[in-house]
């Protein structure tokens, strides 16, 4: 940011002309009228100050002692008195000196304006460098501003209107502010490409918010090194998955496997009666008629392959599950393009089938459901690795029973006994949550992204330990979405898994996923690691609180 303050311009006949610069006629200064230098009268005037005070109140210690009224003073307490008033007065308009120059300068500006003003030296060119563009940069934007205030220009349809992405989200900050009467002062508006989400990532910006990208690594999974991009606001996260790391990869690495690849939307429809909503459900369910389905479902999409149809019924209600692959993309949108065609060709044998919702919550998206747990969605993988003895005690500073009886009574009884749902693991969601804001993949699917149980077990005659995370439903994709952002594609780039594969449609979103079940792997070893060792409650009262106010640092 160039700091450097370039003359302001004016507007004389429809020409702008430059004022006179302070290198040209340099403006006077508060203390070039002062006898002394600054810092000799400010020392003159502390001391001057601090003495007759001290005098003072010595010579009204005497009086007060002598009986004698403080209102008679002699001449010497008189000059002592004027003398503090004079120096006090002196030391409560030191602070104000700048704006004595400030206000003289800015007279001495006025001078200059003159129409009879002597012909300006021109400065020399200074280099061009950015400088921070303006919100409001011109009177047509404050007229949008208040249209926008007054409620005659919807908020939404700037875009639309100015054909300026950015220009858009500067309106609409500033319109914001006024209607609230809230400062976003704080939340960055520059520096952010707003063309890049239009229509399809986020609608009304006003500004973008800064999380900072950690790294872990090298992840050492399946023969292949990994750096891990983290986008975390957690103090301890990506150092502890870095521990886990390290210990990964001095015992030569993990292993994964993926065990299933589909995305499942399921609509609902109805029938007046049960019996009728049954005779869809044999129909679906029919071998016999998968193929037609099949045909009917992959029109949607080159890269959607239907799996298969899975049906529940509640009365005279039918929830039909779909499950297909979807290429390198995370595939909502397209398997319920998938799902339209096909509730659209049952119509034609179903006539009296009425579809209440494309969604009906069988998918189940977004939310802990048991139906993810047990038949997965998205990416299945699991991921497995053994950790050495010396490396358990040297880089963990932990034993190999420690961390099994901790594993068992934590992660394994204690969720039992919670009733959790797919939540049988130390903080899985901690690492996917990191990774999935960084790598620009939906945030809120970490719910069901995170359903994780981890393993441990003692092996090699109980010296080494085996750990291993299985994690049914991880849904990313490499492709769409936030993806095509440019940090979140940069991340992206780092772990080699940018956009669509073209030799092998759909590796590079299972290689996403087993690198995040891989990084679940370290942040769950690492973090039984510092419970076991006691560690928590130290590293986070050292690396996660902060005494320093940053509430006024912006970009």
């Amino acid at each position: 940011m160039d700091i450097r303050r370039r003359p302001p311009a004016t507007v004389h006949d429809g020409a702008a002309t430059k004022k006179p610069s302070s290198s040209s006629f340099p403006a006077p200064k508060a203390s070039d009228a002062l006898p002394l230098p600054l810092y000799l009268t400010n020392a003159v005037f502390f001391t001057l100050f601090f003495s007759v005070a001290y005098y003072l109140l010595h010579r009204w210690r005497d009086k007060i002692r002598s009986s004698t009224p403080l209102h008679v003073v002699t001449l010497s307490e008189i000059a002592a008195i004027v003398s503090l008033i004079a120096s006090f007065i002196y030391l409560l308009g030191f602070f104000g000196i700048d704006f004595v120059q400030s206000f003289i300068s800015r007279a001495s500006q006025d001078v200059w304006d003159l129409d009879d003003a002597p012909p300006r030296i021109p400065d020399p060119p200074l280099p061009k460098l950015p400088l921070p563009e303006p919100s409001i940069s011109s009177q047509e934007d404050e007229d949008v501003v208040k249209s926008v205030v007054e409620g005659t220009t919807p908020s939404y349809a700037l875009e639309s209107r100015l054909g300026d992405c950015r220009r858009a989200a500067a309106i609409r900050r500033e319109a914001l502010q006024r209607v609230t009467g809230r400062s976003l002062e704080g939340m960055p508006l520059d520096g952010f490409d707003y063309e890049s989400i239009l229509g399809q990532c986020c609608e009304m910006p006003v500004g973008y918010v800064q999380i900072p990208v950690g790294v872990a690594g090298p992840l050492l999974l399946d023969g292949f090194e990994y750096t891990v991009p983290m986008a975390t606001t957690e103090g301890c996260l990506v150092a502890s998955t870095n521990r886990g790391c390290k210990a990964i990869y001095a015992s030569g690495g993990a292993t994964s496997v993926v065990l299933r690849d589909g995305m499942s939307r399921a609509p609902v429809v109805r029938f007046s009666t049960a019996k009728r909503a049954a005779q869809l459900k044999f129909f679906l369910e029919d071998p016999l008629n998968f193929d037609t389905l099949a045909v009917v479902f992959n029109r949607s999409s080159r890269f959607a392959r239907l799996q298969g149809i899975q049906c529940a019924m509640a009365g005279k209600n039918v929830y039909l599950r779909f499950t297909c692959s979807t290429g390198d993309a995370m595939g909502m949108n397209m398997v319920s393009k998938g799902v339209q065609n096909v509730l659209d060709f049952l119509q034609n044998d179903f006539p009296d089938m009425d579809v209440i919702g494309i969604s009906g919550n069988y998918c189940s998206d977004k939310k802990p459901a048991a139906v993810n747990w047990i038949e997965g969605r998205g990416k299945s993988v699991v991921c497995e690795a053994i950790i050495k003895e010396e490396v358990v005690k040297k880089v963990l500073k932990t034993s190999v029973a420690c961390l099994v009886e901790l594993n068992m009574l934590k992660n394994l009884a204690g969720s039992a006994i919670a009733g959790a749902l797919g939540g049988y693991n130390a903080h899985a969601s901690n690492i996917v949550s990191a990774i999935f804001l960084a790598t620009g993949q939906d945030p809120a699917q970490n719910v069901e992204s995170s359903h994780c149980i981890t393993m441990m077990e003692a092996v090699n005659d109980g010296r080494d330990l085996h750990i291993s995370v299985t994690m049914p439903s991880i849904e990313v994709g490499t492709v769409g979405g936030g993806t095509q952002l440019a940090s979140q594609s940069a991340c992206l780039n780092l772990l080699g898994v940018k956009g669509a594969s073209k030799e092998s449609p759909g590796s590079n979103a299972r290689l996403l996923a087993t690198i995040v079940a891989g990084s679940v792997l370290a942040g769950e070893l690492s973090l039984m690691s510092a419970i076991a060792a006691g560690q928590l409650v130290n590293s986070h009262m050292k690396y996660n609180r902060s005494c320093k106010d940053v509430s006024k640092v912006t970009s």
